[in-house]
């Protein structure tokens, strides 16, 4: 008979270890919170969304959630009581964000930050808090801008040059005529300068000298490794811009910025011409003084 009862413990200890390790409360009180395991890409001045998700799936409607970024105090979205505590976000966030409560009984909850900006890219947490216990995922959010299309201007002391907010990569190309070589070639930059405007975006310019009347077409490509956007322009060389006796170095000028950047480079024809009448002018007016003074 004792035999028998002994049996019986055994048999029943492993559901009795279960239930030791179980919370006060129920198992259910206990979950995970995930988020995007790659980062969330936003526009500059479009709107993002920054999901969390709890596992397993339950109610999040009477939980507190909280969004913040790398400190605690840091709050972009405060919820607790069923209500947005709006009084506790930061000041850049006020009047900026937004509870998406769609699926919230399903345990999916997200912040949406509207009118994204550079500063809003970075870290951020989602803290969810049931009772005693509560979990967190952090997640990432990029903000990108496309920028305007690359534009081209032709100057007497040929510059070539490329800018791209952020300090993405620029490749400078030359195209030759079509024929049976006609690859391209990568060209590297002379020069690189970097500016940063009051927004936080980045104008990065980059400069190149072309010498050579074969290279025919020149192109600028700029790529956004963030949008995975590439943005082309290219312009043809003419033969008169490398004559032989000239000191003149054939340069261009590629711009493309966050803001955009005025084509100011016809202009530079114009001071050609305008030079040589000059000099032209200069010339009979010496003739004439000379035969006065004859």
């Amino acid at each position: 008979m004792e035999g028998c009862c002994s049996c019986s413990w055994l048999l029943l200890l492993p559901s009795l270890l279960l239930l030791v390790q179980l919370p006060p409360g129920g198992a259910t009180d206990e979950f995970a919170v995930i988020g995007p395991l790659d980062p969330v890409v936003a526009v500059l001045g479009a709107d993002a969304t920054l999901p969390c998700s709890l596992i397993p799936p339950m109610s999040a409607v009477t939980m507190e959630l909280l969004w913040y970024r790398t400190e605690f105090s840091e709050v972009v979205l405060s919820f607790r009581d069923q209500q947005e505590q709006e009084e506790e976000q930061m000041a850049q966030y006020a009047g900026r964000t937004s509870l998406v409560r769609d699926f919230l009984a399903q345990g999916e909850a997200a912040v949406r930050i509207h009118n994204v900006r550079v500063s809003d890219d970075g870290l951020y947490t989602c803290f969810f808090s049931k009772g005693g216990f509560y979990e967190e995922a952090n997640l990432e959010l990029q903000v990108a801008d496309p920028g305007l299309e690359p534009q081209l201007v032709m100057w007497e002391s040929w510059d070539l040059n490329c800018s791209q907010p952020c300090g993405s990569p620029v490749f400078l190309t030359t195209t030759p005529p079509p024929g049976p070589q006609s690859m391209g070639e990568k060209l590297l930059a002379l020069s690189e300068t970097h500016a940063q405007d009051p927004e936080g975006l980045f104008h990065v310019e980059a400069a190149l000298v072309v010498r050579d009347s074969s290279a025919g077409n020149v192109t600028c490509s700029i790529l956004n490794p963030v949008l995975g956007q590439e943005r082309t322009t290219a312009i043809f060389i003419p033969e008169p811009f490398f004559p032989q006796a000239s000191p003149w170095k054939p340069a261009f000028v590629v711009s493309l910025t966050v803001l955009g950047l005025l084509l100011c480079g016809p202009g530079c024809f114009l001071k050609r011409e305008h030079s040589a009448k000059l000099q032209e002018q200069q010339e009979r007016e010496k003739l004439r003084s000379e035969k006065e003074e004859a």
